[in-house]
């Protein structure tokens, strides 16, 4: 089975991965012992969105020449706005019961709302209490700009050298977050800003487009996958390492992650071998389908939590809890939203369900 067919095909082990990245980001949310820089989890969910959205992207372009703005960035509305909507509404009218003393649920719930998180947080320290919306602000502001700048790469690249300006940029990025340490900016300053977290979409994307333009290079890396796997073991070190504050978190510790992430992409893009089947078991798969719900859901259920109980407790009860609630969000208003977005004409269908949630 060819790359080309590969891109068009459910990979249950890319669900495995947004699995292992949540749980990273909930061991860290939950104060667990050993756990603080487990918030690299979030940089597994980087590098696996710029892989997917671009592979998607290049894919399009490859098959009519151009990319249909409205189209990707109705999908993606679809795909993200109506969960984190009722999330918000949600909280909205619960945290005020919960945490009488807020004064700016207001003021948190509409920064969230309107994707500015990332730089509110580092700049404003705005939202407060909903300090994970970060995440998703940046990822928001990379299907913004990326698209357009991806046509750009592409109108004045050849087909098969697209992934050396890709790979330039993740570099850039790189030296300009290097840059900001280097002046002694604060810590939060830097991890929360798009600018200085593009990296890991960037890398994703150097990924898919090696994988779309070049896939005799993809085929020979995946052919030697059990040397880059012996980077794996990597990211126990760099969790166990780093703690928040660190200022090589923010150079190395991101870097590692990402190459983690890569890596892992790499080995199980073919569906076969001994860490596809590990993360394609049931459980992790189901995990990481609902995990950007249990995202969306899991950071005041731990917050409140934590003020009440130790860290075992936030952990037996605070997953299954933001699981039941991501649940009841993707049986309900995501997939009438799901199925709204996926009415598209039957030529193009198969971009719709290309890597399964992209």
């Amino acid at each position: 089975m060819g790359l080309s067919q590969l891109r068009l095909t459910y990979n249950p082990a890319l669900d495995g991965l947004r699995a292992m990245a949540i749980v990273l980001v909930f061991l860290s949310h939950a104060h667990a012992p050993m756990f603080d820089g487990a918030f690299f989890g979030v940089d597994l969910f980087f590098v696996l969105s710029g892989f997917l959205i671009t592979s998607l992207l290049l894919k399009e372009f490859q098959e009519s020449g151009r990319l249909d703005y409205w189209r990707f960035y109705r999908r993606r509305f679809l795909r993200l706005a109506p969960a984190l909507l009722l999330f918000l509404a949600a909280y909205w009218l619960v945290a005020p019961l919960v945490w009488p003393d807020l004064d700016d649920v207001n003021q948190d719930v509409l920064v969230s709302a309107l994707y500015m998180a990332d730089y509110g947080i580092a700049f404003f320290d705005s939202p407060n209490t909903l300090l994970h919306m970060w995440s998703l602000s940046v990822e928001e502001h990379f299907y913004l700009v990326w698209p357009p700048l991806l046509v750009l790469l592409l109108a004045h690249t050849a087909r098969k050298n697209l992934w050396r300006p890709v790979l330039l940029l993740a570099v850039l990025m790189f030296v300009w977050r290097a840059y900001w340490v280097g002046q002694g900016q604060e810590f939060y300053e830097v991890f929360f800003r798009f600018d200085t977290r593009a990296t890991g979409m960037l890398m994703g994307s150097a990924l898919a487009a090696v994988a779309v333009h070049r896939a005799e290079w993809m085929d020979a890396l995946h052919a030697r996958q059990k040397h880059l796997l012996w980077l794996l073991p990597a990211l126990p070190f760099v969790v166990i390492g780093y703690q928040w504050g660190d200022a090589g978190a923010l150079l190395w510790g991101f870097t590692v992650a990402e190459w983690v992430a890569a890596v892992i992409i790499i080995a199980v893009i073919k569906q076969k071998g001994l860490l596809f089947d590990m993360l394609s078991l049931p459980a992790l798969v189901w995990l990481g389908k609902m995990s950007y719900g249990i995202y969306l859901w899991h950071y005041p259920v731990v917050r409140y939590l934590r003020a009440h109980m130790d860290w075992q407790w936030v952990l037996v009860l605070g997953l299954p809890l933001s699981a039941a609630l991501a649940m009841l969000s993707f049986y309900t208003i995501e997939r009438w939203a799901l199925r709204l977005r996926d009415r598209t004409p039957t030529q193009r269908q198969p971009m719709a369900v290309a890597y399964g949630a992209a």
